[in-house]
């Protein structure tokens, strides 16, 4: 079986993610939503250190297919994570084009109490674009859907979803390709009041 870069790119990837402390596995984590479980991506180990984020934002460009990589327009992302993601992989993208092409807009969907909000600039922006839609994890791909749902409200074309992390385990099809740059299933999550892990008397990892 032949090995190509970008599988290459995807392994290394992996292996920094956990380097880095950005997937931790095989901890006991306590998400704070009721469940308890064995992996976690750590965000702040992702966006504390600028040049993290900036390398991991190349790799992820390096795997997504160039078709979609020359069509964006606009990379958009949410405040819970991925706008960091969509602001520095836009001005990459700038980077890596002719000077004389217009520059990648950057978009993030707010929140407020009524969940994910697109702001009426930012409407204005992303109408008639072609958009290129970015997070730090994807899990069951309900953000992704949200926000997909805001650029298509906007006249904006979704070209296509990606994150760092997928935990393959995504239950929405947008229609769209979706590329990541690195995939770990990780392992069942247990509702608090009957984890195993706890009834072991596995204590909580902290970090």
């Amino acid at each position: 079986m032949t090995t190509t870069r970008q599988d290459e790119i995807r392994d290394k990837a992996l292996k920094d993610l956990q380097q880095y402390e950005v997937l931790m596995i095989n901890g006991h984590f306590d998400f704070g939503n009721g469940f308890h479980g064995r992996a976690y991506l750590n965000p702040h180990q992702l966006f504390r250190y600028p040049s993290t984020i900036w390398r991991f934002a190349q790799d992820l460009l390096d795997v997504i297919p160039p078709s979609i990589v020359d069509a964006a327009e606009v990379v958009a992302g949410p405040v819970t994570g991925g706008a960091l993601l969509a602001h520095t992989m836009a001005g990459l993208l700038d980077s890596r084009r002719d000077l004389r092409r217009p520059p990648t807009i950057f978009a993030p969907f707010n929140v407020d109490a009524g969940g994910l909000k697109l702001s009426d600039f930012y409407r204005k922006q992303i109408a008639g674009k072609r958009v290129l839609l970015v997070d730090d994890i994807r899990n069951t791909g309900q953000t992704f859907a949200r926000c997909a749902a805001l650029v298509r409200a906007a006249a904006g074309t979704v070209l296509a979803t990606c994150e760092i992390y997928d935990r393959l385990e995504a239950t929405v099809d947008l229609g769209v390709p979706n590329i990541a740059l690195a995939g770990y299933r990780a392992p069942e999550n247990y509702a608090a009041e009957s984890c195993p892990l706890c009834q072991a008397g596995e204590a909580i990892t902290s970090f």
